[in-house]
């Protein structure tokens, strides 16, 4: 018990009134908000991490793989995705 509660940290965060009011009505604010924020890191793009911006090499490796990669609909869940168009994807570090 005590090696598993030296793993954990506590993280405080700022917001504003109206999430106050949102999370009253929340039993367990601290696991609801602990499987939010997981939730969100399953969904993050893994090349910006969540930023939504890339640095001058995350942008360059993006353009070689997307020159080789179109854009297609999956017939079975309508979702877009992304298809190789090409069996080897140049380097981008020369």
């Amino acid at each position: 018990m005590a090696e598993d509660h030296a793993r954990q940290q506590i993280i405080t965060f700022k917001v504003d009134a109206s999430l106050i009011e949102a999370l009253e009505g929340v039993g367990n604010r601290s696991e609801f908000i602990r499987s939010a924020v997981e939730a969100a890191l399953e969904n993050t793009c893994p090349l910006c991490k969540g930023r939504g911006t890339l640095t001058p090499n995350q942008r360059s490796h993006w353009d070689a793989a997307a020159g080789h990669h179109r854009m297609k609909r999956c017939h079975d869940c309508n979702e877009f995705h992304m298809v190789c168009t090409e069996s080897r994807t140049p380097r981008v570090h020369r």
